[in-house]
């Protein structure tokens, strides 16, 4: 099934189930989990900007920021920065900005993501939704 692409709606769903697995109550609190779902709100509101930002058009899987991930995704957004919104997502391709996060923590065990991460996680991307509402 082929799914509309939306980033920006991504993002904030992203974010809200982040939330309510970082805030629930035990048994059923999941802030690892949380974790990455923070990661993932981050990319949607970045590559929502990015997009907004420059004349970055989806070419080649393998070369299109859409499908990179933190790290990389930083990187490949401070060759092309350019446009309108550039200024904002230069707030945003620091080496501090979700740091540590990477799409392979999926596979990690639930213990080797830190709460401290997270909660440095999850105000990073609270911030990057907000920029992103403003462009």
């Amino acid at each position: 099934m082929a799914y509309t692409r939306d980033l920006a709606d991504a993002a904030r769903r992203h974010r809200e189930a982040a939330d309510c697995l970082y805030d629930c109550a035990p048994p059923c609190r999941r802030r690892d989990v949380a974790g990455y779902l923070y990661g993932l709100a981050a990319e949607c509101a970045f590559k929502q900007i990015l997009h907004l930002s420059t004349d970055w058009r989806e070419v080649d899987r393998d070369d299109s920021a859409f499908y990179a991930h933190f790290p990389d995704l930083k990187s490949l957004a401070r060759d092309h920065l350019n446009g309108r919104h550039a200024s904002v997502l230069r707030r945003f391709v620091c080496d501090a900005f979700m740091n540590e996060w990477h799409v392979t923590m999926r596979y990690g065990s639930r213990r080797a993501v830190p709460d401290r991460l997270v909660e440095r996680w999850r105000e990073q991307a609270t911030n990057i939704i907000a920029a992103m509402e403003d462009c």
